[in-house]
């Protein structure tokens, strides 16, 4: 009878220590990062204050961006936003599937106007000579930012431990969910590409 009772005990405390983890891990997976829905007016006009170089190739974001820590390079909900809107607003038509058709590849390396930040959200706001429409009168300054995002991490550029859950068949390398450690860390192509030229 008292083994019987030993076991019952024991599984009990097994059972409530299972429910224990399993509700912690809930928990941290849910606070995991927070998510603004909707920027405040005045952060949306902040993040309208990009600097551009006098080329209009790089330049500095807006302080507010590093202040709240390169919010749409690393949040999951803002890159999965990104890839959402690259489909709603067309950007497979000339951008394909990251390879390139009628715009620019951006699975190569090697981006005209540079791969930071900056430069990709002054290109999908003010658009660029010879194909690329502006954005500005069609998105919010949200949704650029998230857009930007989301065309970095499928360049060489970008990667990321934060999985934008890109199709796997867009990657030159594993995606980052998947990815051994050394592929996550890699820096990309090592050469210039032939029509580059000297770096500035």
């Amino acid at each position: 009878m008292g083994s019987v009772r030993g076991n019952r005990r024991s599984a009990i405390a097994i059972a409530l220590g299972g429910a224990v983890v399993v509700g912690a891990g809930a928990l941290v997976g849910w606070a995991r990062e927070g998510r603004t829905l909707r920027l405040d007016p005045p952060l949306s006009a902040e993040f309208e204050k990009i600097r551009l170089m006098p080329n209009d190739i790089s330049g500095a974001p807006p302080e507010i961006y590093f202040k709240l820590g390169k919010p749409y390079e690393s949040t999951a909900y803002d890159l999965s936003q990104g890839k959402r809107l690259y489909s709603w607003f067309g950007c497979p038509a000339c951008h394909g599937d990251g390879r390139g058709a009628a715009g620019p590849s951006f699975l190569d390396g090697w981006w005209l106007y540079g791969p930071e930040m900056i430069s990709v959200v002054a290109s999908i706001r003010d658009g660029r000579p010879h194909g690329m429409p502006a954005f500005r009168d069609k998105m919010t300054i949200d949704e650029i930012w998230q857009l930007a995002g989301y065309v970095r991490t499928i360049g060489a550029y970008s990667a990321k431990t934060t999985a934008p859950s890109r199709n796997d068949d867009k990657n030159t390398r594993p995606s980052e969910n998947r990815a051994p450690a050394a592929a996550l860390f890699d820096e990309g192509p090592a050469g210039a590409h032939p029509d580059q030229g000297p770096s500035p």
